[in-house]
C-alpha cells in the first residue's frame, strides 16, 4: 500500500516511516526544503519537496496513494514565527484532507490527542476541529488520540527528553506540580505511550475497513502521577534528584508572566492541560497492536543515559 504521510521528519512520524516499511508499505512523504536529511529511511521512501501551504507539493505527495496519515503537532506555538496550532493543527490538516479527497484517497488517519475538546486550550480546540472538519469529507476516517509520547526523540524534542532538560539535569531541585494544599492529594497524572507502539497502532487499522469512523484513545500501561515520571526519569538517566513540591497555581502564576521567552519550560495552556490530566486506559491499544504496551522505565527511557 502506498501511504502518504504528512509530518514524516517529527517525532512520531519518523517512527510511522519505520512502522510502514516495516509492514510492507511504500511511505510517500512531503519535506519541507532543506528537511531531507530528517526523514528517517528517506532513500525507501518517496518524497515531494514542500509545505502544507503549497498545495501543488501536497496533491503531488498524494498521488496514486492508497491513504493518508496526518501527524503534524506542536508542543508549543510561536505565533511571532507563524507558528501556531490553528496553522499546524486545522489549517494544514484540512488542507491535506482536501487534497486527498480530491486525489481519491479514501483511506484518512488523523493523530489527534487525548482530552481534546471544543471549549479547551487552543491546542485541544484546534485538534478537536480538525477531527471533526474531515469527519464530514467523507472519507474512511480513524481518529487516534495519544495521552503523551516517550521514546527516543532521534534529536527531536518528547516528554522524556524535556524533562530531563528542565527538571533533572539542572543542579537546581526538581519541580513537581499538584493541585490544592497537599502535594500527595493533589497528584497529577498521565499514561504515557511509547512512540513505537503508537506507530504500530496506525499501521494495524490501515486495511481494517471496520476501524473507520472509530476514534482510539492509546494509553500507556500504567497511569503515572508527575512526580513518578520526574523520579524514573532521574533513575534512566543514573542521577540522584530532590523533588519539591509545588502548588500549580504559582507556576501559573509565573508562566502567565514568562511563558513568551521561549525558554521558560512551561506554557499556561500546558499547565491547564496538566491539570485536566491526560489518563488513557491501554485497552485499545493492546487490541490494536496485539501485545503489552511497552511502559515508561529505564529500559524503555535508555536514550536518557547516553
Amino acid at each position: 500500500m502506498k501511504v502518504a504521510v504528512f509530518g514524516a521528519t517529527g517525532f512520531v512520524g519518523s517512527y510511522l516511516v519505520d512502522a510502514l516499511l516495516e509492514a510492507g508499505h511504500t511511505p510517500s512523504a512531503l519535506v519541507r526544503p532543506g528537511s531531507e536529511g530528517k526523514l528517517h529511511e528517506r532513500e525507501r521512501c518517496r518524497t515531494t519537496e514542500g509545505d502544507l501551504a503549497n498545495a501543488d507539493a501536497v496533491r503531488e505527495t498524494l498521488e496514486g496513494c492508497d491513504a493518508a496519515i496526518y501527524c503534524v503537532g506542536l508542543l508549543r506555538e510561536f505565533p511571532r514565527k507563524g507558528i501556531t496550532f490553528e496553522e499546524a493543527h486545522f489549517e494544514g490538516a484540512k488542507r491535506a484532507a482536501e487534497a486527498a479527497k480530491s486525489t481519491g484517497v479514501k483511506r484518512f488517519l488523523l493523530m489527534s490527542s487525548n482530552g481534546v475538546r471544543p471549549d479547551g486550550t487552543p491546542y485541544q480546540r484546534t485538534k478537536y476541529r480538525a477531527e471533526q472538519h474531515i469527519a464530514q469529507m467523507g472519507f474512511n476516517l480513524t481518529v487516534f488520540r495519544p495521552s503523551v509520547i516517550f521514546g527516543d526523540p532521534r534529536g527531536l524534542m518528547e516528554i522524556g527528553t524535556q524533562l530531563y532538560r528542565d527538571l533533572v539535569k539542572p543542579p537546581l531541585p526538581a519541580v513537581s506540580f499538584h493541585t490544592g494544599l497537599k502535594p500527595e492529594a493533589g497528584q497529577l497524572f498521565m499514561s504515557p505511550v511509547y512512540v513505537r507502539d503508537v506507530a504500530d497502532a496506525f499501521v494495524a487499522v490501515l486495511d481494517k475497513p471496520e476501524t473507520a469512523g472509530l476514534t482510539f484513545e492509546l494509553g500507556g500501561p500504567e497511569e503515572l502521577s508527575w512526580t513518578e515520571m520526574i523520579r524514573r526519569v532521574a533513575t534512566a538517566a543514573g542521577r540522584k534528584k530532590i523533588i519539591l513540591p509545588m502548588p500549580v497555581g504559582l507556576m501559573m502564576f509565573g508562566a502567565t508572566l514568562f511563558d513568551w521567552l521561549p525558554f521558560f519550560p512551561v506554557t499556561r495552556d500546558q499547565l491547564r492541560m496538566l491539570v485536566d490530566g491526560n489518563i488513557a486506559s491501554p485497552d485499545e491499544l493492546r487490541r490494536l497492536i496485539g501485545r503489552e504496551p511497552r511502559a515508561f522505565g529505564s529500559e524503555n527511557l535508555a536514550y536518557l543515559s547516553s
